[in-house]
């Protein structure tokens, strides 16, 4: 049996046409595949690095603002602890203030009805006295408070250190003028601080002149008067002596202070004996008064050593002198 050969080529060609088409088809695939596939995973791979990259820098940026304000909420808070303890001191003192507030005005109706119970008794007393003494009998030594003030010089003597002018300075003050009313008419006044300062330079060694302008200018100048001080009297009283005491003159020093930092007493009380000596009749040149303010007493008791030296200082003084040592109770 022939078989027809034109048949069997015409087979052949096609099934080699279909197999070079397959075979083209998947080396086309292969090149679309091989081209466009990398670009777009490179692609893909950049932009995401772009974005991590973004998102690191705003995460660094949220850290930093963090971080700044953490600081600042630490610093309020630390603020806000100082305002908290500002506002109980505050309420402590406020309270205190009312506290010493109402005893002074307690103490004020108190001295107000003693003071009129005085009044009253001094003129029944003035009264009886004229009746039995005679209308131009006067006392040799008049008395304020156990106080002599028969004198017709003052001085005064006081502690300008820290101590009085931050704490005690509006109580010396009522004290400068509480001292002042109780001599209406001087031939003379002197102020001097604890280390022997005037408090007006151009009267150096001299009597200032009493009157009413000269008692308002010593007032006055009182209020910022704040020469350094070693806190202790002991120059101040001297040079006082020594530059004012005269045989025919009756004077009196007033020492204002709250604290004797010197080494000895003793060595102070002799020196005074020595430079403050007593004329024919026994008596001393010049009187020493002595008024203590409790200042040191506020703080701890180790502290409070001065404050007990200048009390135990002023005692002996004022009693061999032929004056008078008064503590107060109060310091403001």
């Amino acid at each position: 049996m022939r078989i027809n050969r034109r048949e069997a080529e015409t087979v052949s060609i096609s099934f080699l046409d279909v197999i070079c088409c397959g075979f083209g088809a998947i080396i086309l695939l292969l090149m679309i595949t091989k081209i466009v596939e990398p670009v777009v995973l490179e692609e893909t791979r950049v932009d995401l690095q772009g974005v991590v990259a973004d998102l690191q820098a705003k995460l660094f940026q949220i850290r930093g603002e963090t971080k700044v304000l953490n600081r600042d909420l630490t610093v309020k808070n630390e603020q806000l602890s100082v305002l908290r303890e500002k506002v109980a001191r505050l309420r402590g003192d406020l309270v205190s203030i009312e506290a010493q507030y109402q005893a002074s005005r307690l103490d004020a109706d108190t001295q107000s009805k003693i003071i009129g119970q005085l009044q009253l008794a001094k003129q029944t007393m003035t009264i009886e006295m004229q009746r039995l003494l005679g209308k131009d009998y006067r006392r040799k030594d008049d008395l304020v408070g156990g106080i002599p003030v028969d004198s017709e010089y003052i001085i005064f003597v006081i502690d300008t250190s820290g101590s009085m002018f931050n704490y005690s300075w509006d109580k010396v003050q009522e004290q400068l003028i509480a001292t002042l009313n109780i001599y209406p008419k001087v031939k003379g006044i002197q102020v001097l601080n604890d280390m022997g300062d005037y408090m007006f330079s151009r009267y150096r060694g001299q009597w200032i002149p009493d009157s009413p302008g000269r008692r308002k200018a010593i007032i006055q100048r009182m209020r910022t008067w704040n020469p350094f001080s070693n806190s202790s009297p002991v120059e101040g009283i001297t040079r006082a002596i020594r530059a004012f005491h005269e045989p025919d003159k009756k004077i009196s020093i007033y020492v204002f202070g709250d604290e004797f930092t010197g080494k000895s007493i003793e060595d102070v009380v002799d020196t005074v004996d020595r430079i403050n000596t007593a004329n024919a009749a026994g008596e001393k040149r010049v009187r020493i008064h002595a008024i203590g303010f409790p200042v040191q007493f506020s703080q701890r008791e180790d502290l409070q050593k001065t404050g007990i030296r200048f009390a135990t200082l002023m005692r002996e003084l004022t009693f061999r002198n032929g004056g008078t040592f008064v503590g107060l109770r109060e310091f403001r």
